[in-house]
């Protein structure tokens, strides 16, 4: 693979880029959310992974606008809250107009559905809820996030006859896609799906929230390499082409989390961490039904 550096980005299938190594703000209070995040882009990270959930995409937002950084360098993610009952239409477009709100930023760099819950017809009216919102231009590229393969396939069908009646482009195209991924969950049939359509996996979870810190498959890398068990696994996750977002409220953690460009886990090494273990330390809606 290409040497990473910390400034690396993917070519999405919109034009955009997006940074390989995201922070996560998941369960960061808000009133904390725009210190940490500060701290994160004074440590390199260009790339900030936020949603309606989380109840701190103001904070997020106020570093964005407070860093001296141009705004172009920095990418921000939301999300809409599509658990439980799901989103209507006009629910979505009011999620994502509160966003821009609470934020004060003139454009979202991706949104995402939060999850495949609420149905069919919900799913797909919060789709085009972001569809529309990008064709606007409030939003530059949109995806999923805790998509089982059949809740891609739905989409991607609905796309197509989208695209049939009104023209290429009309019903969106999924740009990225956010799972819950480490080697106790490697997702490989998503995974799969994924690099065949183009779309760019994001890996939340990356270090499994310190969960497996002492499995002994772990510690002959830590060693090798002198790295964290947390450096070794977003060192896999980068190795495997996803876009790791790992989350602290501890400065020196966030740095530490940055250091993972001077070492390449080698074949074997990967092979190792191929667990064939589904472990998943977070929700999982991804098995949800259709």
């Amino acid at each position: 693979m290409a040497q990473l550096n910390l400034q690396s980005t993917y070519t999405l299938n919109t034009g955009y880029k997006i940074p390989i190594l995201g922070f996560g703000v998941y369960q960061t209070p808000p009133a904390e959310t725009e210190s940490v995040c500060t701290h994160a882009l004074k440590s390199g990270y260009r790339h900030i992974d936020s949603a309606k959930l989380y109840r701190n995409e103001g904070g997020s937002a106020a570093a964005i606008k407070k860093s001296s950084l141009p705004r172009s360098e920095i990418y921000i993610t939301s999300k809409i809250p599509t658990s439980g009952t799901g989103r209507t239409y006009d629910q979505a477009k009011q999620d994502i107009e509160d966003t821009m709100k609470v934020t004060g930023l003139d454009y979202i760099d991706l949104y995402l559905l939060h999850s495949p819950y609420g149905g069919r017809e919900k799913r797909l009216e919060a789709w085009r809820a972001l569809v529309d919102a990008q064709k606007a231009g409030r939003i530059r590229s949109i995806g999923v996030s805790n998509y089982g393969v059949h809740h891609l396939e739905e989409l991607k069908s609905h796309i197509a006859q989208i695209d049939a009646k009104e023209g290429k482009g009309a019903g969106g195209v999924i740009s990225v896609g956010q799972w819950e991924m480490h080697p106790w969950c490697d997702r490989k049939e998503i995974a799969a799906w994924c690099k065949e359509n183009g779309v760019v996996v994001q890996a939340y979870s990356p270090v499994v929230q310190g969960q497996r810190f002492g499995e002994p498959v772990l510690k002959p890398m830590t060693e090798k390499y002198n790295k964290t068990p947390a450096q070794i696994l977003l060192r896999w996750s980068l190795q495997k082409g996803y876009v790791p977002l790992p989350k602290s409220v501890t400065p020196s953690r966030i740095e530490e989390n940055t250091k993972l460009y001077d070492f390449n886990l080698d074949a074997s090494e990967m092979k190792s961490l191929d667990t064939g273990v589904y472990a998943p330390v977070c929700w999982d809606p991804v098995k949800s039904p259709l």
